[in-house]
């Protein structure tokens, strides 16, 4: 049998390292952490970029992961399918609830809204077709955030914005609440977008099990806490098992059958 390809092995390890780490490395910390020479570093990074496995930040030069290198091998879901498969669990999701309910996907650095269903509130907000919402102060941002790791590396390096008082700034504070999400399996954002208004979101996932969307609530938060401020749990339940049967809309979990 052949042998390995260094060059494969080297690049391979490349990619290994950047995953692991939070923050995009420099040239001289990619070679100095694989033992390569400054120049085959290079040469490796800029075949990498080349293909589209790897970015190079324009302001530092420095090289991390590229978002689209996480979807290998699971296509992404258009917007326009994605509503069509989402449309009648989010009404119902909207009716059971009496809240204003949306569904939202990450793209192109920001989580866009695919379909937004009116709740019961007369002075809820409107929103444009196509507009998006802060990943990092909105709950359905929130569960990109927490599954997809193309959303998460789409902050890495930027300033956090805050909007409100109440918005969450701290990158050690952030992936705290991140890890928490994952545990619990859904979000909440109060006050954090928008003064006064709060979210409910939940993962959907693909037939792989890819976190391809979130779908949530959104409504004041007196209207989503109880007198305790903390999110109702009537409306988490059926926020979750609303993503739930999107998901199996989906196809995930059917093999399971």
């Amino acid at each position: 049998m052949p042998g390995a390809v260094q060059s494969v092995e080297r690049a391979a390890a490349m990619l290994q390292l950047l995953a692991a780490e939070d923050e995009p490395l420099g040239l001289v910390q990619i070679a100095g952490a694989l033992g390569l020479a400054k120049g085959t570093a290079h040469g490796l990074l800029k075949t990498l970029a080349g293909v589209g496995f790897v970015e190079q930040e324009a302001a530092t030069g420095r090289y991390l992961l590229s978002a689209d290198l996480y979807r290998l091998g699971s296509p992404r879901l258009d917007l326009n399918e994605l509503r069509a498969k989402a449309l009648n669990w989010t009404d119902a999701l909207a009716a059971r609830t009496g809240e204003a309910a949306r569904v939202a996907a990450y793209r192109e650095g920001r989580a866009v809204l695919a379909h937004h269903v009116f709740g019961t509130d007369p002075d809820q907000e409107t929103p444009r077709p196509g507009a998006g919402v802060p990943l990092h102060a909105n709950a359905l941002g929130k569960v990109l955030l927490a599954y997809d790791p193309g959303a998460a590396r789409s902050l890495v390096g930027r300033t956090l914005d805050r909007f409100t008082e109440n918005t969450q700034v701290d990158r050690v504070a952030v992936q705290r609440e991140l890890a928490t999400i994952r545990d619990v399996g859904w979000a909440a954002a109060m006050g954090e977008d928008r003064a006064g208004i709060g979210q409910i979101a939940a993962p959907v996932r693909d037939r792989g099990g890819f976190v391809v969307a979130a779908v949530g609530i959104e409504a004041s938060i007196g209207r989503l806490c109880d007198d305790r401020s903390r999110p109702r749990t009537p409306l988490v339940t059926e926020v979750v098992r609303t993503a739930r049967s999107i998901s199996r809309e989906l196809g995930h979990g059917r093999g399971d059958e």
